[in-house]
């Protein structure tokens, strides 16, 4: 059977300070749809995405336990069998590995796609019939672990990249193809070369796998988060699961899924990595200026989310606010971001905005 679950326990740092510990940036209404009678969230796209792809029954959230009832109020179709909560960040492959014990429980043969709650994807044809030619790489050889690979419009160097290694031999869709390598965010000079080759794909951070093949490869490469993940997985139809969740889970190392199965998978004889190419407009927005790429300008540059804005001799300015009816007001100001909430407000030039976890770290507890 098929199973998705998205991803959605990111902190969103680098989108305070709207995005907050209680409210991180999965869950904040800050994406203006064009006709829409609201903003929506990202978790909200995000499951909209899956709407006739993966039966509702299969189709599964894991995030922090704490955000459970805001994803009930946003996300009603979702019951609370289908958000896997985590006492505590254990970072992705702890993710992925829970959802696999959880989904072997199951169905044994259970493939799985591992989205993400932080990227708008347009169109949904295209995402769509990139996740089928997945789901039908692994059903055929369940040895097979899948990346997706974004065609780069830039030498960008926040991304990982994932390098074309030629097509797989019988693979039914002809978006499939060998992967040679993963770069883990390259300097520009190399981002540079890896663009100008042709080979190259940024690393979309979504994948599709076989239940069991991911659990026995963690065996493998990660046996400690293996053995607490079998611990969860034994409980997880009795009345203990909750407890065994709650005491094993905040003991599993912390370690990314990149690095802990997709990296060690290149040398694994066991596994073969495979990518499927995904020609969709695709943005990951984790921070304010691409927050910024998702809004309409002004004639003088300017853009203005859940506010009003007053602008004389200021150009290029990024303003949000989560109250409509403030307005912020700027004169001979040039290239900033402003964002407006109730107890923080920040103002920062737009240069900047790769630093603005160095103000996190110095706000007190109640404010991040």
């Amino acid at each position: 059977m098929r199973f998705a679950m998205i991803m959605a326990g990111g902190a969103g740092t680098r989108l305070w300070p709207m995005s907050r510990q209680g409210t991180p940036k999965q869950l904040i209404r800050f994406i203006h749809e064009q006709g829409a009678d609201r903003p929506a969230s990202l978790i909200e796209l995000a499951a909209r995405r899956l709407e006739g792809l993966v039966p509702p029954d299969r189709r599964y959230i894991c995030t922090a336990e704490r955000y459970r009832p805001a994803i009930n109020e946003q996300l009603p179709d979702f019951p609370d069998p289908q958000i896997l909560g985590e006492p505590a960040p254990r970072d992705t492959v702890n993710a992925v590995g829970f959802a696999a014990a959880v989904f072997s429980t199951i169905d044994p043969d259970a493939v799985f796609a591992v989205l993400t709650a932080d990227q708008l994807i347009t169109p949904k044809e295209t995402f769509a019939r990139a996740l089928d030619a997945g789901f039908e790489l692994v059903e055929q050889d369940h040895r097979r672990l899948v990346s997706f690979g974004i065609t780069p419009t830039e030498p960008a160097t926040g991304y990982g990249y994932i390098e074309d290694d030629g097509p797989i031999d019988g693979a039914a869709s002809d978006l499939a193809f060998k992967i040679a390598r993963f770069v883990e965010k390259p300097p520009l000079e190399k981002a540079k070369a890896y663009l100008a080759s042709g080979r190259f794909f940024w690393n979309a951070g979504m994948f599709v796998f076989h239940a069991g093949t991911v659990l026995d490869r963690l065996r493998v490469h990660q046996p400690e988060s293996h053995a607490g993940l079998a611990k969860i997985q034994k409980s997880w139809q009795t009345p203990d699961k909750q407890r065994v969740l709650d005491e094993i889970y905040p003991t599993l190392p912390k370690i990314s899924v990149d690095y802990a199965l997709m990296e060690p998978a290149g040398d694994d004889p066991e596994v073969s990595l495979c990518g499927v190419r995904m020609d969709i407009d695709w943005l990951d927005v984790g921070s304010w200026p691409a927050y910024g790429s998702t809004l309409e300008a002004d004639a003088d540059g300017n853009k203005t989310a859940g506010a009003r804005l007053t602008a004389v001799d200021s150009k290029n300015n990024l303003v949000a606010s989560d109250d409509p009816d403030h307005t912020v007001a700027l004169l001979g100001c040039d290239d900033l971001i402003v964002v407006r909430t109730p107890s923080a407000t920040l103002v920062m030039p737009k240069e900047r905005a790769q630093d603005l976890k160095k103000i996190h770290a110095e706000l007190p507890d109640e404010l991040k």
